[in-house]
């Protein structure tokens, strides 16, 4: 087995091949040249300067303990006929399972100007890069983009002692897209009470400074004074180096039920990279960037490679994440993006700890609490709830 992609997913696909009773070879490729570690640290505890690496690192499974690492290489192609993979060393693996576990990267603003001062955060390296500049003294921050990591990177900045920190984005409100707009407000005034600017409803056109960026100039006309740029405008799936195969890399790597590419018994993804269809839901094939995928993508991929599909359940997993901002949390179990245009509150007041219901043709299908612990657990009550939905019609 090969598994293209060291990240989390990856780990959890060569635990899950060897629980599923694999025995054989299994190589595990991946570009950094650190072991897999957790990810959603980097814009809060690693960026503030609360958690070193080690703390980062997954532990392998003893089970896993016999797999091959290449670390610090990458995948540039394959040819999913001959079974092969090609890396950037020059080497050629062939395979007779392979899992794609490649993930995503930031997307960039293609915008004129300095690139100096400007950060993403996606890897360890980049929270470490980001966190030197954000130590200089009166440091005035702009961050593109209001979504999960641009909040948290905002939040973050204010707590190491930056003097400005301002959030940009063409939408109107932070976080509308997975919230709706009722959360969304209320998320807006509760980084504003922190100190958090907003500059909503404009983008960026240009980049302003010689050698390193000293502003960012907006499409309404206004600049916003920068000393550092944070980038979180979106990501791109790495699925270049698939090209050719006959796959629908449209927005990552199309699955069908069991995770299984283009039809291919011998192909799956998981994590990140993977579009499946949710059995729980709709049926709609969607890409899901939560916490919880990866482990429950590797599960089933690897049931589906190393058994087949025969008497395996279309995939249905209930997605989950959570946000931590400033000294509040965002806490969401199933999918409310499919309940946006019907949101009631649950439990709580909009104005303090508050518990969102989402409902699609008056179906509960998620939830998502703002607040503080009380609010959590209020949210994990309805986990059971969800997990017994039957599945939505498209």
């Amino acid at each position: 087995m090969v598994v293209a992609g060291a990240s989390m997913a990856g780990l959890r696909a060569a635990e899950q091949l060897r629980s599923a009773g694999y025995t054989g070879p299994v190589t595990v490729i991946g570009d950094e040249p650190h072991m897999p570690y957790n990810r959603p640290p980097l814009s809060k505890e690693v960026l503030a300067g609360a958690a070193p690496f080690e703390s980062l690192a997954f532990r392998p499974r003893a089970a896993v303990a016999d797999v091959t690492w290449r670390l610090g290489v990458k995948a540039v192609s394959a040819d999913l006929d001959r079974r092969t993979v090609t890396l950037d060393d020059g080497d050629t693996l062939t395979y007779g399972g392979l899992v794609v576990a490649t993930g995503m990267r930031p997307r960039r603003l293609r915008c004129p100007g300095p690139t100096a001062g400007r950060h993403t955060v996606r890897t360890l390296d980049d929270a470490q890069a980001l966190r030197s500049d954000l130590q200089r003294p009166g440091v005035r921050v702009v961050v593109v983009g209001a979504g999960f990591i641009g909040c948290e990177v905002a939040a973050t900045a204010l707590k190491l002692g930056a003097a400005e920190v301002t959030v940009v984005d063409p939408l109107p409100l932070p976080m509308v897209g997975p919230l709706g707009e009722l959360l969304a407000r209320a998320l807006r005034q509760r980084h504003e009470e922190h100190g958090v600017r907003f500059a909503l409803g404009t983008g960026v056109t240009a980049f302003e400074g010689n050698e390193r960026v000293t502003s960012v100039a907006l499409s309404d006309g206004t600049a916003l004074p920068a000393d550092v740029v944070v980038e979180s405008v979106g990501s791109i799936a790495n699925t270049e180096w698939l090209d050719g195969n006959g796959l629908d890399l449209t927005d990552g790597v199309l699955t069908d039920e069991h995770l299984r590419a283009g039809g291919r018994a011998d192909v799956i993804a998981v994590g990140d990279v993977a579009r499946f269809p949710n059995a729980r839901y709709d049926g709609v094939p969607r890409r899901v960037e939560h916490w919880s995928i990866p482990t429950d993508t590797a599960k089933h991929a690897a049931r589906a490679l190393t058994h087949g599909v025969e008497n395996l359940e279309p995939f249905a997993p209930l997605p989950t994440f959570w946000s931590d901002q400033h000294d509040f949390r965002l806490q969401s179990f199933g999918s409310p993006v499919l309940g946006k245009d019907d949101v009631r509150v649950l439990d709580g007041d909009i104005g303090g700890d508050v518990l969102a219901g989402y409902h699609q043709d008056g179906r509960l299908v998620g939830v998502v609490a703002l607040g503080g612990r009380a609010a959590a657990a209020a949210a994990a009550k309805y986990r059971a709830e969800l997990m017994k939905q039957p599945a939505l019609t498209a």
